[in-house]
């Protein structure tokens, strides 16, 4: 499989509703949702099929593959990728993959943020699981202050060995409604659109704002999807209002590479960063409730993005060890040793149907597994498959992303960034 990565720049106001079910107010999301990207270049595809130059929905052969097949192209979230330090904008290709803050991360609730200007941030979950087995209640503070702590999530990266966040701006546009009779502002209908800036400020040189993405895709495809969205980079329109001059950006997609996880490395890392910390436990209370992990190795499953999961034909948050097992397609043994998720509900609109989508409960993207095993050979490689194909439904879409053993995990609180 190939990976095509897309750095979106937008050049107008971008309109990405998230509709709550019963509510009167379409709300914007904080970043571009995988089916937004997937529904644009589908859209491209379709109005370019006259044109000779693209053979892409030529007798739907490459369209069908790409969409509609049983392993279809996965269009993944696009993340807030602008990062300024000191005034400057550092550029896109320096910047490293943009995460999501899993839901055991921490920090002060009073100066809440990366260091240096606030507290820092720390992850809780490899702690909390000593305290578990030691029967002990985990319960930290502010490495700084000694005040009290919070969760903390969000978008991150690395540059330089520092951590930051990444976050998008929002505004509202205020419109007048139109008497399509007479062509005229119609009275007392005023509305609000809650839009996605297209710049961090504003004056004589606004900065922009950028969004990371990625496209995994076949072999077979990947050079015909490259070429397709390289040659009209600046075709695309992403969101609603589209024709009333929002949603226009310019993507600017990557040549494909081979998307080879390397799972085995983290997995080995995580598992001795947990048995010594257990026996860091160990020394201060010299006794602990539960098995001893020195005959385990240990892996977390960290959602980069929301999951639709379903078990037994219900909705469920969590991660099972039957699921992951029915996922993978291993048999070996498995033991779910914690679990931190939340879930809320989202829906959307489908252009091509004219109707609005159905109301999905998802799982929340930042939710966090702890599984434990044996026989760690049997899972390596289909964890590596696991991270490129995701979770749960509508993963071509871009929900159920996830991440094998984040390696924010490894960062205590005496060590908070």
């Amino acid at each position: 499989m190939k990976s095509i990565q897309l750095q979106i720049k937008a050049l107008s106001p971008l309109a990405i509703a998230r509709q709550k079910p019963g509510g009167s107010v379409s709300e914007v999301e904080d970043y571009i949702p995988g089916t937004v990207i997937r529904g644009a270049i589908a859209a491209q595809i379709l109005q370019q099929s006259g044109h000779r130059s693209t053979n892409l929905a030529e007798n739907g052969g490459e369209f069908q593959a790409l969409f509609l097949d049983d392993e279809p192209a996965i269009f993944q979230n696009a993340y807030p990728a602008t990062l300024e330090i000191r005034g400057k904008i550092v550029p896109q290709e320096r910047v490293e993959e943009i995460k999501v803050l899993p839901a055991t991360a921490l920090s002060s609730k009073t100066k809440s943020g990366f260091k240096p200007k606030n507290n820092g941030v720390f992850d809780t979950l490899i702690d909390r699981f000593c305290a578990d087995n030691y029967d002990y209640l985990y319960d930290p503070n502010c490495p700084e202050d000694g005040g009290r702590v919070e969760p903390y999530n969000g978008f991150y990266s690395k540059y330089n060995g520092k951590y930051y966040s990444h976050s998008a701006n929002k505004r509202l546009l205020t419109r007048v409604g139109i008497n399509r009779r007479r062509a005229t502002a119609e009275e007392e209908i005023l509305y609000s659109i809650e839009v996605l800036n297209e710049s961090e400020s504003s004056g004589k040189n606004p900065k922009p704002v950028w969004y990371s993405s990625v496209i995994l895709v076949t072999d077979a495809l990947a050079d015909s999807l490259w070429q397709f969205i390289h040659t009209r980079r600046g075709d695309f329109r992403l969101g609603g209002s589209t024709s009333r001059g929002l949603g226009k950006v310019e993507i600017d997609a990557k040549p494909p590479k081979d998307a080879k996880p390397n799972i085995e490395d983290k997995v080995t890392e995580f598992t001795h960063t947990l048995q010594k910390r257990w026996l860091d436990w160990n020394n201060v209370f010299g006794y602990h409730v539960k098995e001893s992990p020195n005959n385990r190795t240990f892996f977390s499953v960290d959602l980069q993005a929301d999951a639709i999961l379903t078990e037994q034909w219900r909705r469920t948050t969590v991660i099972s060890t039957t699921m992951l097992q029915q996922f993978t397609g291993v048999e070996a043994p498995l033991k779910l040793e914690a679990t931190y998720s939340s879930y809320d509900y989202r829906s959307g609109w489908n252009a091509a149907w004219g109707l609005m989508k159905d109301v999905e409960l998802v799982t929340n993207k930042g939710a966090v597994y702890l599984f434990s095993t044996t026989q760690p050979k049997e899972w390596y490689e289909a964890l590596a498959k696991l991270e490129l194909t995701g979770v749960g439904d509508r993963t071509c879409e871009g929900f159920g992303q996830v991440q094998v053993c984040n390696d924010f995990h490894l960062i205590f609180r005496e060590n908070a960034v």
